[in-house]
């Protein structure tokens, strides 16, 4: 059980990692994932997302601590559990944030990180089936591709932009984020192409790459200040794997600083209330957790060319099951939030702040709540959040979920940007191109003043699933990785995944992620030679 790399989470992040360090045969690669293998037809169908939330074998249903903010509600967190972690349940919508948002991780003390010197990062990792320019790769193992049977109400949402007064963008991911338009998605032939299936998947018979699924990170065991060993528990037993170069933790915003805690690192005073010995005292573990708040609007519309509960929604369903199974195409390839747009939530806004998911279905508790009939569905989310919250063990044992604190809307700037959002986004849904078939429901309508529409914010808002930043790179003393992601303090240990985030992008996070994990690997070659 020795190898030169113990990647711990075969999440996004993780799966990069494997593929990439494995590729020199001399080098011995361990990869340990808590979840199932990727098996699940429910991963591979892209309108399986939908059924995700039920099915706890891949997605881990986290919640929040009760959040002031949302009236004490509990926010609800799922994470991915499986190979290729949330890339393998989320809505594959592929988007890098803005230019801005990487010049701002490198002014806040991480040369290396600027938008120049992740844009190679990005080109290097993606094959793009439709756009060949200089924003674009064509060569890398990440597929991105146009979705393959549009809605014709994701392009009545484009129309109604276009309506509203938005311009129409057909790439976010180009010279500019503004405006609406078509998401380009995370596909290949008609299915999901998570980060399992573009870095892991075809190299799975490399005799040096040994991947272990069922496999949940007890602690990381240290020689001194050096990462040695990591402790695992798999089919019931206990096992120890040895890192002879390094440690590589790829957990996510929630389980890396859980993980690096139970071993000793972290904030001196929360470890021994927890009776932890301390190894190193690193107060940013943890800490700066922040996420993209979100709210939906939600309008019924009688049109069966949207999902939904009814006698006719029923047999598109199975006629949609045909179709899929059958050619790998039809209704079943939408990953449901086909379309969305970017804007500022005012004019004094130096850069879009806002961003919009449209959805082809009723989108009710993150889709747990069924709805009679057909409709649509618009979130509202805020990209570049104030509030910050953090992550604490609420026990030693790691099978027992960690403490979730994002602190949403606790900032008063945040609720002033989702209130000029919200009011942007019903220009929208109220535009002749949507309004002509469908109506708005009475709750987000009705809400006439601002203090209505804060009340209404409050009860229904929530995440949209972009949780970063509790073990931040940086040079500060709340720094957790310096900008080599490597732990500040120990040697042999890094994190790679979207908690060393120091700032949220502006934009779904996995694409960052994979990014990030492309870097790094370089990062770690060097430091090996």
């Amino acid at each position: 059980m020795e190898f030169d790399y113990v990647i711990v989470g075969g999440g996004s992040a993780g799966c990069v990692l494997a593929g990439r360090l494995s590729e020199d045969p001399s080098v011995r690669v361990a990869l340990l994932e808590a979840g199932p293998p990727d098996t699940s037809a429910l991963i591979h169908c892209p309108a399986g997302i939908a059924a995700m939330a039920r099915v706890k074998s891949v997605s881990q249903p986290l919640e929040t601590v009760p959040q002031p903010g949302l009236y004490g509600r509990k926010g609800y967190q799922p994470r991915g559990r499986t190979l290729g972690g949330s890339s393998s349940t989320n809505a594959m919508v592929y988007i890098r944030g803005q230019h801005a948002d990487y010049d701002q991780w490198a002014d806040m003390g991480n040369p290396g990180w600027a938008w120049s010197d992740v844009l190679p990062y990005f080109l290097k990792a993606e094959h793009n089936e439709r756009l060949q320019d200089a924003w674009h790769g064509q060569h890398g193992p990440l597929n991105v591709a146009d979705l393959q049977s549009p809605n014709v109400f994701s392009k009545r949402f484009v129309e109604a932009g276009l309506q509203a007064g938005f311009a129409h963008n057909p790439d976010f991911n180009g010279a500019q984020q503004e405006g609406v338009g078509l998401y380009q998605v995370t596909h290949k032939n008609g299915e999901r192409f998570s980060a399992a299936k573009a870095y892991l998947t075809p190299h799975r018979n490399r005799p040096n790459l040994h991947v272990m699924t069922d496999a949940t990170a007890q602690r990381i065991l240290l020689q001194g200040q050096v990462a040695r060993q990591v402790q695992v528990l798999h089919g019931g037993q206990e096992k120890t794997l040895t890192a002879l170069r390094e440690v590589i933790v790829c957990g996510g915003a929630f389980q890396s600083p859980a993980l690096l805690m139970r071993s000793g690192i972290g904030p001196a005073e929360h470890l021994q209330a927890m009776g932890i010995d301390t190894v190193l005292d690193l107060p940013g573990v943890g800490a700066n957790l922040h996420d993209h708040p979100d709210v939906v609007l939600v309008a019924d519309a009688p049109d069966t060319a949207l999902f939904g509960v009814s006698p006719m929604g029923a047999w598109n369903l199975l006629k949609g099951v045909w179709d899929w199974r059958q050619r790998r195409q039809g209704t079943l390839t939408t990953n449901f939030a086909e379309a969305g747009g970017f804007f500022k939530s005012s004019p004094e806004r130096v850069r879009a702040d806002i961003q919009l998911h449209f959805v082809v279905a009723k989108l009710i508790d993150h889709g747990r709540k069924p709805s009679m009939g057909h409709g649509y569905s618009l979130h509202v989310c805020l990209l570049q959040p104030q509030s910050r919250g953090t992550v604490r063990l609420a026990s030693t044992d790691a099978q027992v979920p960690p403490l979730i604190d994002p602190q949403f809307l606790t900032h008063a700037d945040d609720m002033a940007q989702m209130l000029a959002g919200v009011r942007h986004a019903q220009r929208i849904m109220q535009a002749p191109a949507l309004s002509a078939h469908g109506q708005e429901w009475a709750a987000s309508t009705n809400a006439q003043t601002d203090a209505q529409l804060e009340h209404w914010i409050r009860q229904n808002a929530d995440t949209i699933y972009h949780p970063v930043g509790t073990c931040r790179m940086g040079q500060d003393a709340m720094a957790v990785v310096d900008p080599k992601l490597c732990v500040r303090g120990i040697q042999g240990l890094r994190v790679v995944d979207a908690s060393v985030m120091p700032s949220v992008p502006s934009g779904n996070t996995n694409a960052p992620t994979i990014m990030l994990a492309e870097k790094a690997a370089d990062l770690i070659k060097a430091a090996a030679l």
